[in-house]
């Protein structure tokens, strides 16, 4: 299903093995959250996406874990409001990252936020995961 949807809307992208299911039930453990439907059925397809430069569209499990983690951490906190409401999986190449919301422990809805490094400030640019990649391919999400 992602792989054809994928494959109509961008030019050249590229394809992972299915992710580890250790890894995807890691994000749900490490972060105490159930994964939104559409993510969860992408990583199940593909570890991430890339574009033709070989460029993250959408992050692999480990990256979500990894980059997750690291914001998380101390240093973080004196920095910038909580990072901790948002799971991001993906990143505009210049320090803004994109993420779903957090609210009450769960992601509740498909929307796609991208938290701006500069000003801290987090704002809604996609109703889905698919719309981001969609959006963000066509230049209709700038930041």
């Amino acid at each position: 299903m992602w792989k054809k949807h994928l494959e109509n809307i961008l030019e050249n992208c590229e394809f992972n093995e299915p992710a580890q299911s250790t890894k995807i039930e890691e994000i749900q453990t490490v972060f105490n959250i159930e994964l939104p439907n559409e993510l969860l059925s992408l990583l199940e397809e593909t570890d991430g996406v890339r574009d033709e430069f070989g460029c993250d569209l959408v992050w692999s499990a480990g990256r979500i874990i990894g980059e997750n983690k690291e914001l998380r951490k101390e240093e973080f906190r004196d920095l910038y409001m909580p990072l901790d409401c948002l799971l991001f999986v993906a990143d505009a190449g210049n320090g803004d990252l994109f993420g779903y919301a957090i609210i009450n422990g769960s992601i509740q809805r498909d929307d796609i936020y991208v938290w701006n490094h500069e000003d801290d400030s987090r704002t809604w640019v996609a109703p889905s995961l698919k719309k981001f990649i969609e959006w963000w391919n066509d230049g209709t999400i700038k930041v």
